[in-house]
């Protein structure tokens, strides 16, 4: 846990600072839709937002990237944990990288702080590697990033109580159409890439142990336009911020029935 962050957090808890949620699509593996809004509500935030608004900007910016550039190649880099391995590991890609595409949680937070004037914004997600992400590459966003795990300990350290009835709270701002974000392939189903360029064009990749050997394909193989990539296998539904009992499958059976759900 990184105490830094969730002490300031408790901190603006108390002190009823004026508090924003911004809450990862990965988020109905281990919370329930409408509850989750009114538990976040009463242990402080005034807002709760869900990331994918921000996923929807992720996309329009990697759908113009490929218009606006015919025949140029590009790696998507939502995620924080293979931006830096790719920094470390394939510098020589790091001109691939898509950064003109922010990340949904950077996209995000850019949407709140302006609408939301004077409010702190607080992503609650599945990755560690966020905070980084924040800290290092935005450091201007002020954006404070805890895990599942560590919102579960403030509910318990604030007596934040179980809703088991239905919740009439909903998100301030939504969008459906990105729900699927936070698994393999996400990007490319959501964005509409795959009307853009062909399926040999395009490679899904998550599991670290995978990413390698996609990589070396990229460099060798010019037709390969578009890598949509995840560090955590099966994508961000097994991020390490995430304590659930269940599989892969079912953690993306969880998203896919909110995505369909009628809010």
């Amino acid at each position: 846990m990184d105490e830094d962050e969730v002490n300031m957090l408790t901190e603006l808890i108390k002190n009823k600072s004026k508090l924003v949620a911004m809450l990862a699509p990965s988020f109905p593996i281990v919370y329930q839709y409408p509850q989750i809004v009114t538990r976040l509500k009463q242990l402080g935030f005034s807002y709760v937002v869900e990331v994918a608004v921000g996923a929807k900007k992720t996309n329009e910016a990697v759908v113009n990237l490929l218009i606006n550039n015919p025949t140029g190649r590009f790696i998507t880099s939502p995620c924080a944990s293979f931006v830096r391995y790719i920094r470390t590991k394939h510098p020589d890609l790091i001109p691939y990288l898509a950064f003109k595409a922010d990340s949904p949680m950077i996209a995000t937070a850019k949407i709140v702080t302006e609408k939301y004037l004077g409010y702190q914004p607080v992503f609650i997600g599945p990755c560690i590697v966020k905070k980084l992400e924040a800290s290092e590459d935005y450091p201007e966003l002020n954006i404070i990033v805890i895990t599942y795990k560590e919102l579960d300990e403030l509910f318990s350290q604030f007596a934040t109580p179980q809703i088991n009835e239905l919740s009439n709270d909903k998100f301030d701002l939504s969008e459906p159409s990105t729900r699927i974000y936070p698994f393999d392939g996400g990007l490319t189903f959501t964005s509409g890439t795959q009307t853009l360029l062909k399926d040999k064009e395009i490679r899904i990749v998550s599991n670290w142990k995978n990413i390698d050997i996609v990589l070396e394909e990229f460099k060798d193989n010019q037709s390969i336009r578009f890598i949509d990539v995840l560090f955590c296998d099966g994508g961000c539904i097994n991020g390490p911020g995430i304590i659930s009992p269940l599989s892969t499958e079912e953690r993306k059976q969880r998203i896919i029935e909110f995505q369909k759900s009628p809010i």
